[in-house]
């Protein structure tokens, strides 16, 4: 394939997938660079973005997709040769063999690939209420008021739970003692007032393309996302996986801008609060 920034885009995520701990990605892409400009399989894959310059390629997160779509096969069983090479506990990987199986993963599963990779990913990143507990814990005690709380761009709405899971911020801990998600944090200077009451009387999310839970294809989906050799995460999402199922939470298919003209209104009594986890960028200026 001529065009070089591809290539470029697939090598630069695997220095990502490294720095944020996943050398396996990291290497498998490296493998996947090559391939590409060898013109192995993954060219097919990646036609759609033949003409792509590499902000685009960024911004689709097309390596994503790739990774993505090698770990759902993985995750289905649909390919043993493929997960047979894949980390697992107790077992590091090794990306050479791994990028052998998982080329002939793509000449066997092409088309399912492809279609795959038609999707942009989602990854319910659960860490993240770790930063939004802090604040809902602050809105608590300083308004004394019970919370209304809104999410934007929910995907799935696992961060939705923010108040169902355990956390660790230094020396100082809060949330339910018997979650099965559980967080520790990096935390410095004063902790958050853990002592607030905390009340949650009311919450709703939205997304333009919702994760449907209680699709068996679609949690799988979620969990592809996440990197093969990071297994904390994996039992965490899963985790809040089958929490959100237990609380039957959905996520409304909507814009967040008429869906929050229309939900998430002020009301005497109670602290509205509209929230994201990772969105504001990707906010349109208009």
């Amino acid at each position: 394939m001529d065009n070089p920034e591809l290539a470029r885009s697939l090598r630069l995520q695997a220095a990502g997938c490294r720095n944020l701990g996943s050398p396996f990605h990291g290497d498998l892409l490296e493998h996947a660079a090559d391939d590409l400009e060898a013109d192995g399989p993954v060219v097919a894959l990646l036609t759609p973005w033949a003409e792509a310059d590499l902000r685009k390629l960024f911004d689709d997160a097309v390596a994503l997709r790739l990774l993505g779509g090698l770990h759902d096969l993985v995750l289905s069983g649909d390919d043993l040769a493929l997960a047979a090479t894949y980390p697992t506990p107790g077992r590091k990987a090794d990306a050479a063999p791994a990028w052998i199986a998982a080329r002939a993963a793509i000449l066997r599963h092409q088309d399912r690939l492809a279609a795959f990779m038609t999707h942009e990913p989602q990854t319910n990143e659960v860490r993240r209420s770790a930063c939004l507990a802090p604040g809902f814990l602050t809105i608590a005690a300083e308004t004394g008021l019970p919370i209304r709380a809104f999410e934007v761009a929910a995907s799935a709405g696992l961060n939705l739970n923010w108040d169902k899971y355990r956390y660790q911020f230094g020396d100082t801990a809060w949330g339910d003692p018997e979650a099965r998600v559980v967080m520790d944090t990096q935390w410095t200077g004063s902790a958050p007032p853990v002592d607030a009451r905390v009340e949650v009387v009311e919450r709703a999310a939205c997304d333009r393309r919702p994760g449907d839970l209680t699709d068996p294809d679609q949690r799988r989906r979620l969990l592809a996302y996440i990197w093969p050799d990071q297994f904390e995460r994996l039992d965490r999402i899963r985790a809040a996986i089958d929490l959100a199922l237990s609380l039957r939470v959905t996520v409304e298919e909507a814009d967040a801008v008429d869906w929050t003209a229309r939900v998430a209104a002020p009301r005497a009594g109670a602290a509205t609060v509209l929230y994201h986890s990772v969105f504001w960028q990707y906010m349109p200026a208009e």
